[in-house]
Order: C-alpha cells, then sequence, then structure tokens
C-alpha cells in the first residue's frame, strides 16, 4: 500500500502541498511572534493590560466596593467574585468556588522572550468550563474576574477543532482537486497498456485541452503509426512469401521431368526444407512480437496430447511416455500453437536419441498458477553454458549438424516465440549432461 501511495503523483502533490502549508503557517507564526516580541509591540500591549487590570483594581477599590463591581459587570460582558474576611459575593451566583479554580502564572504572560505579552504582577490565571478566570490580590481580598459571564456558555466549535476541520477540509478539497487534474492519467494508462496488447484500433477518448490531453493525443498517433508500420512489415513479408513460394512450385513442377531420380530425390528434400524455413518464418514473424493475435480458448491439455501423437507420431508413440495428471486440466490456450511448441520440443527430442537411449519423457503438470510441460530425452544432450542461446533462429547446439540431423535451428526458436506469446517461457533444465530437458511455463488463464 505504502509503495503504491509513494508512486502516486496526487500523492506526491498532496505531501508537497502538507509540507508547503505547514512552512506557511510556522512562517507565519514565528513572523507574528517575531513582531509582536518586538520592544514597541511588546511593551504598548503590555502596558495597556496593566492599566485595565489597574483601572478594576482602583475602580474596586479597598475594601472592596460591591457597587463598583455591579457597575463594572453592567459595562462589560464579565462575572466578578470578590472573597474577603467579610465578604463573599458574586455577580451570578453559579459563579465556581475558588477551590474549584487552579490558579497558576500564564504562558501567555511572562518575561521570557518567547511570550507574546510581559508577565502581569499579582495576576493568577484558571480555566473552567470554556471560561477565563483572573485573579488579582488586594488589601487582603481576592478579586476574580470571569470572561465571558458564568451564564454565557460559548456556542459554536472550540478554536482548535475549528482550525482542525479548516484544515481537513482545505486537505480534502486539495485531494479531490489534484485527482481531478490527474485523471487522465488513469486513462492514458489504461489506452497504453491497451495498444501495448496490439489492439491498435484502441483511442485514448474524453481527451481535455492540457498538457495530458496534448499527451493522450501524441499516444494515439504513435497507434496509428506503429499500425501503418506493422501493417507495411505484413505486407511486405506476405509479398516476400508470394514470391518465393511460386518460383519454389515451378521448381517442383520442374523436378517431375528429371529422369536421375536420385537428383529429383535430393532436390525435391532441399525443397520442401525451404518451404518449411518459409513458412516458419513466416509463423516466426507473427509471434515474434508483443502484439501476435492468439487465438485462445479452453482447451483440455490431456485431449490436446493426445491428438499430438496420433497425428505426428503415430509411427514413435512407443518411443514417448507421456505422464499427467488423473484430473483434467484445462488451460486458456491456442490449440494451433500449442501443438506447435509440443511437436518441435517432441521432434527435437526424437531426433537427438536414439531408441536405445531411453523414452522421450512429456510430463504435464500445473504449478501455482501455471501450466508447465517438460520434454526431456536421454541423447548427448546440450552443455548448460549453451542455454541462454536457446531459442535463437537457427541456432543449433552442436554447428556440426546439418540439415539431416539437425534441423533447420528454428523448431526451439519457434516453441520460444510460442511460450512467450502466452505469456510464459522456456528453458533448458540442468540435468547434469544427461541428455535435455526443456521446460515451458504458460499462465493457465
Amino acid at each position: 500500500m505504502l509503495s503504491r501511495l509513494s508512486g502516486s503523483l496526487s500523492f506526491r502533490l498532496m505531501v508537497i502541498f502538507l509540507l508547503l502549508g505547514g512552512l506557511f503557517v510556522f512562517g507565519t507564526f514565528k513572523a507574528v511572534q517575531i513582531v509582536y516580541n518586538s520592544d514597541d509591540i511588546r511593551g504598548l500591549i503590555s502596558g495597556h493590560l496593566s492599566l485595565h487590570v489597574n483601572y478594576v483594581r482602583e475602580d474596586i477599590g479597598i475594601p472592596p466596593r460591591i457597587d463598583r463591581a455591579i457597575a463594572i459587570t453592567q459595562r462589560v460582558p464579565v462575572d466578578i467574585r470578590i472573597l474577603g474576611p467579610d465578604v463573599d459575593w458574586a455577580s451570578d451566583p453559579a459563579f465556581p468556588r475558588l477551590d474549584q479554580l487552579e490558579f497558576a502564572p500564564s504562558p501567555r504572560f511572562s518575561n521570557d522572550p518567547d511570550a507574546w505579552v510581559d508577565e502581569l504582577k499579582g495576576v493568577e490565571f484558571a480555566e473552567l468550563d470554556n471560561h477565563d478566570f483572573l485573579r488579582m490580590h488586594q488589601g487582603g481580598y481576592d478579586i476574580v474576574v470571569a470572561t465571558p459571564r458564568i451564564a454565557d456558555m460559548p456556542e459554536g466549535p472550540d478554536l482548535v477543532t475549528l482550525i482542525l476541520g479548516m484544515g481537513l477540509a482545505s486537505l480534502l478539497l486539495g485531494y479531490m482537486s489534484v485527482r481531478w487534474l490527474f485523471k487522465p492519467i488513469r486513462a492514458i494508462r489504461q489506452g497504453a497498456a491497451e495498444i501495448g496488447r496490439g489492439n491498435f484500433e484502441h483511442r485514448i477518448r474524453n481527451i481535455r485541452r492540457d498538457q495530458l490531453g496534448d499527451l493522450a493525443t501524441d499516444i494515439n498517433r504513435m497507434a496509428d503509426d506503429v499500425e501503418d508500420m506493422l501493417d507495411a512489415k505484413r505486407a511486405l513479408l506476405l509479398g516476400i512469401s508470394h514470391e518465393l513460394r511460386t518460383p519454389l512450385s515451378r521448381m517442383r513442377l520442374t523436378l517431375e521431368f528429371l529422369d536421375d531420380e536420385k537428383i529429383k530425390s535430393d532436390l525435391r528434400d532441399e525443397i520442401i526444407e525451404m518451404e518449411k524455413i518459409v513458412a516458419a518464418l513466416l509463423e516466426a514473424e507473427r509471434l515474434n512480437s508483443r502484439h501476435a493475435r492468439l487465438a485462445r480458448t479452453g482447451v483440455i491439455v490431456g485431449d490436446l496430447v493426445g491428438e499430438i501423437l496420433e497425428d505426428f507420431f503415430a509411427r514413435e508413440k512407443d518411443r514417448i511416455k507421456v505422464s499427467q495428471p488423473a484430473e483434467a486440466i484445462t488451460a486458456n490456450l491456442d490449440e494451433a500453437r500449442i501443438t506447435l511448441l509440443l511437436k518441435n520440443l517432441l521432434g527435437n527430442a526424437l531426433r537427438y536419441s536414439e531408441p536405445s537411449d531411453g523414452p522421450v519423457e512429456l510430463s504435464v503438470a500445473t504449478d501455482d498458477a501455471d501450466l508447465v510441460f517438460n520434454v526431456r530425452d536421454y541423447g548427448p544432450g546440450l552443455p548448460q553454458d549453451q542455454a541462454s542461446q536457446i531459442g535463437e533462429p537457427f541456432y543449433r547446439g552442436d554447428p556440426s549438424r546439418t540439415r539431416d540431423s539437425g534441423g533447420t535451428g528454428l523448431g526451439l526458436y519457434l516453441a520460444s516465440l510460442v511460450a512467450r506469446a502466452h505469456g510464459g517461457s522456456l528453458r533448458l533444465l540442468d540435468v547434469s549432461g544427461k541428455g535435455a530437458s526443456f521446460e515451458t511455463r504458460i499462465p493457465l488463464v
């Protein structure tokens, strides 16, 4: 989850907004603090507060006069309580008792350079039920001023709650704005993935008139260009195929008029081999791309293997040992392409091993979400250092092999292309020189 968020542009922008917002708030707070901590401003505020405290003290007098205290509460929205040796009076009967209040110096009124206002001498502060209380000592009496009035309960949210709520609302608004701003990215990614799978008719729709819209337009234009390029390449290959097959057909016809049977047989084999190469190259071109179109259907793998043995290896079935689970395996495959893959792997194994070496083994199994084919023979095998070259076109493990013994070198190449076109892989397993073992893994779905 964290890695996914860290890769999101929206999340990164939100983090940047938060950092910038935090820096702005911190900078503003420090700037205001610096201004108010200047001698002129701080002295002015402290002087005014001290003057008001002295006005209250002088107005109430010593001993305290109740009528003056009542007059103050009528002019100013505060309540007053006076407590002394001969008096215990409050402007509101609900005024808290002094033992309910915990008076102490306020950090807001301090000689500390970081405080906003200088310390008020002889004044203590307390808070209770969203009311602020200020206590002054005067001539053996305690004068306590409450603001706002005891009967006036503050309405609405607390200041901190209000600030947090506004901050969260702003954050949510910013997040929704960023989401809207980057909304086309999802459509662009989906469109690019669809085009990457070979669906060149797909286009990214609902393009906005901004830089992301320009990017989507460029991707659509690129899809047009790639489609035109591949169509031209395919047309060229089809044309070459036609041009090659035509002289090969004429050569076949000419062979029939030759009298020398040996020459006729040799030339016929060469022509057949050339036709196989042309067909294999055309099939390789169709597969040698992530844009290969597969005709996938639900295939019962056991039935497919049986058909391959009957159609292509009827005379050599006794040399092939098949092992597969008792329960039928169904996979989403291109049946014709998988047939080509298994036909080439089994054909290679039979070609490079003798009956005396032992049977060619074909195993079919599933491993998690993969269909696994393994074709093994007990012939001379291939060195492990050649494993990286398996699947290269025209590559043969033994350079001395001729077409009579080693084929064209396109069989494993086509098999590896079929595996990759299905989203799978073909690799040579290490069997310590005892034959060759090829493993093919293909996703079941």
